[in-house]
Parts: structure tokens; sequence; C-alpha cells
């Protein structure tokens, strides 16, 4: 890789983003200031899949929520379509990006071959569309594989011993489980599966023309990897699913080059051939990344469809609660998050109920109420959560005593419904709620 001092006049970076509800285009100059940016957002932009905030919620298996794999291939074909009368394309020195943590992609036999030979004259979806083995894509909002977490758990001596190994015990929204469910439930699936990708890792194969390998900080989102030495955990392979290795490949650091883009896109949209993709990694940690967090200690929260709190640590110490994973830009360092899976989806329907379908209504509303909420507690539950862990609905609770700095004294009691503006406020808050929660367990 060059220097910025040695990139020739108008080098351009290309950033993507591949999340639950859209695919993001970020477009940077060399001097790192924006130049261009476009969205596809699925349910509007391809209706024809008919998802529900870009995905699918199976009323047959209560808790599976997948989207349909081909989907995100077609987004990509317009998002780079809508870039072109934008930028050039042949000045992007490189590309690389982020795909939501968990949601995985079933390759079938065959379908290197395929990706490797890919015909600029047509489109990606007319040739992709038969490449996998199976067409949904399970995310980070499933919640169907409990049974498949107790199972790993248990092989590996309980649920803390996993976490040692993997930094997270077992979470339904976790690769792992979820390719165990797969193999348990429908083998012809697992048997025909060629290579399996990560959300971030299937983009990147498909801009390199190859199966680009898993990066370690991505990868330690799937119960699989060796958190300490950062390679797949042989008895958890085991645990999972057979000859489970072969199909996931090698790990990659976050910092790699994946390789060369594609000549299709060479071809197709007049790329350079010298243009370099970068690995892409898990939202989380190229948030981290972006943030710039690097003390320990360092802290950020992120409010998006799923609401994280995470930073940075020099040393792995998995618990039982939360996630350890590599930190993407410190090799010897690990990063830590909690997650809150009930983000922005549920504010939209808080929002849509008490503020008038209206985020200016939303914001006059979180604008009135005082610090720390008259001491009002809530958790907002449109799916399954796992931290804490309770049904779905709406929890509202009122805390006495809660600008006490001692937890000693306090003391809450169950309510049916709050104000709107603490409606709102709280929504935008659970976050901070369920940090709390913890800290006091």
């Amino acid at each position: 890789m060059v220097g910025r001092s040695s990139l020739p006049d108008g080098a351009l970076f290309l950033g993507l983003d591949s999340s639950t509800q859209s695919v993001k285009a970020t477009v940077l100059s060399n001097e790192l200031i924006i130049v261009a940016s476009e969205t596809v957002n699925f349910d509007s932009e391809l209706p024809h899949y008919k998802t529900e905030g870009g995905v699918y919620r199976d009323p047959t298996d209560d808790g599976r929520i997948y989207s349909p794999t081909i989907m995100w291939v077609e987004a990509l074909e317009l998002l780079l379509e809508k870039l072109k009368p934008k930028i050039n394309f042949s000045k992007v020195v490189a590309v690389s990006g982020s795909g939501q943590q968990h949601g995985s992609v079933y390759w079938k036999k065959g379908s290197q071959a395929v990706l490797s030979s890919l015909d600029p004259g047509k489109s990606l979806v007319s040739q992709l569309k038969d490449a996998f083995s199976t067409m949904d894509s399970p995310i980070w909002m499933d919640s169907s594989t409990t049974k498949q977490c107790r199972e790993v758990e248990n092989a590996v001596g309980g649920a803390l011993e996993l976490s040692k190994l993997t930094g997270s015990r077992a979470y339904e929204r976790f690769t792992g489980p979820q390719i165990r469910k797969i193999y348990q439930t429908a083998p012809h699936i697992y048997e025909n599966t060629e290579r399996i990708s990560l959300v971030s890792s299937f983009m990147a194969s498909i801009l390199v023309g190859c199966y680009a390998s898993i990066d370690e900080t991505d990868g330690a989102g799937m119960n699989l990897m060796d958190i300490n030495k950062r390679t797949w955990s042989k008895a958890v392979l085991e645990a999972t699913a057979p000859d489970l290795e072969q199909k996931l490949g090698n790990l990659a650091p976050a910092c790699a080059a994946a390789g060369r883009i594609s000549s299709y896109f060479v071809e197709r949209h007049q790329f350079d051939k010298n243009c370099f993709v970068i690995q892409w990694s898990g939202d989380n940690p190229n948030s981290l990344a972006g943030l710039t967090l690097n003390t320990p200690g360092d802290l950020a929260i992120s409010l998006g469809t799923s609401d994280t709190v995470f930073g940075i640590t020099a040393e792995a110490k998995p618990s039982l609660e939360g996630h350890v994973f590599p930190n993407p830009v410190e090799p010897d360092g690990y990063m830590v998050m909690l997650c809150y899976k009930n983000g922005s989806l549920t504010r939209e329907d808080v929002r849509n109920q008490c503020a008038e379908k209206s985020w200016d209504i939303f914001n006059n509303y979180l604008e009135k109420t005082p610090p720390l909420n008259g001491g009002r507690l809530g958790f907002y539950y449109k799916d399954h959560e796992i931290l804490p862990p309770l049904p779905v609905g709406f929890h509202r609770y009122i805390v006495e005593n809660f600008s006490d700095a001692s937890s000693d004294n306090l003391k809450e009691c169950e309510v049916q419904e709050f104000d709107p503006e603490s409606e709102v406020c709280l929504t935008v808050l659970s976050v901070s709620n369920f940090m709390i929660l913890v800290a006091n367990k």
C-alpha cells in the first residue's frame, strides 16, 4: 500500500456499509473530505422483496428473523448505479466496508467458480441468484437458536468456559448456533454449502471475485473463534457442526487487504484494476475504529438498529454478560461491548404512538425531559431481548432515590404507562438503562 503523499491526483476512497435496513456508500477524497454519498433502502427501493425493516419474521418459527441474501446483491448493484453520475470510479484507489454483525451467507458447492468468472455484460443478480444453498440469511435479530446455544455451551464445559474461549457465552444471534441449527434442521443445506461467509466477508467476496476471509474481529462474533489465539477453536467447531473449518476458510486481520478488485467491476464500472479491497469487518468494530477510541477505558454509545456500548481494553476478561472482540486497529488489544437489540425500529414504533410519527415532536419531547427522567426507567422490546432477559413488550419502572450515589436505597415498582415525553426519552435511554442494571447486579 502507498502513503497519502504517493496517491495519484484526485484519488478517492469508497466506504460501504451493508446494514440491516439499507446499503450506504461514502466517498472520501485523499484529504478525507466527503465528496459523495448514497443510500439504498431495502423496504422502499427494493419493494419486491417485501421486507419490513430489511427483514422477514418467520410466523412458523418463533424468533426466527432473516433477510433474503440476493437482496443485498441487488442493493449493491443499485448503489453503484446511483453513485456513477457523482464520481469517477477509476479514481477509487481502495474500497472497504462494514457489515451488520452476525448475519451469515451460505454459498453452495461450485459457487467459487461462478464468483471468479462473472460476465461484466450481465447483472450480479442474474449470475448469483443460484449461488446459495439457502436464500435465507439468519441475522443478528434472530432468537430461535436457544436449544443450539445450550448444546454448544454444555459441550465445552458450560457458558463461562465458552465465554473464556470465544469472548462470549452462546447467544442466539451469533453465527455458530445459527450454523448448528441449519445443520440439525436442514442437513441437505449444510451438506451443499461450500463456504459460509459473514455479511462483511460476503460483500468483500463479491468485490474481489473469490471467497474473502472472515476477519478476526467480526469472526469473534460467531462463538467459534479462540479469542486469545485468534484462530478457530477446534473444540467449539466440533460442538457446532462437522467439517466446519473447511466451510469457514482462514481468518484474516481486520486491516489486511482482501485483494484487488474483480475484473467484473473494472470492465462494468471502470474501476482501476489496481484498486485494493481492504478486509471488511463488522459494523460495531468499524464504529470503534471510526470514533478513534484509543485509550483503555474509552467508551462510546451507538444508537442504531441495535444500540450498543463499546470500549477498548488491554486484556481480555470475558464474563457471562457482554462480549469481547479483538480490537480492529490495535493488534494486541481488545474491544468490549454490550448490545441491546431493540434499537431504532422500536424507537420508531414509540415515535409513531407518542409523537405523531414526527421526529421533530419526538426531539421536542426529548428536550423537555429532565436529567434522570424523574427516576423513570423503561425497557422497550419489540423483539426478544437478551440483556436484560424480559419478555417482548414495554416494561416501565419508577425507581425511588434514583439520584442517590448509592444503589443500596433503590426501590422500584412497575407501572403500566408514562407520559409521552417520558416514553420518548426512555426509548433513547434504553441502552443506558440496561447498563445500569448490569452495573447493579
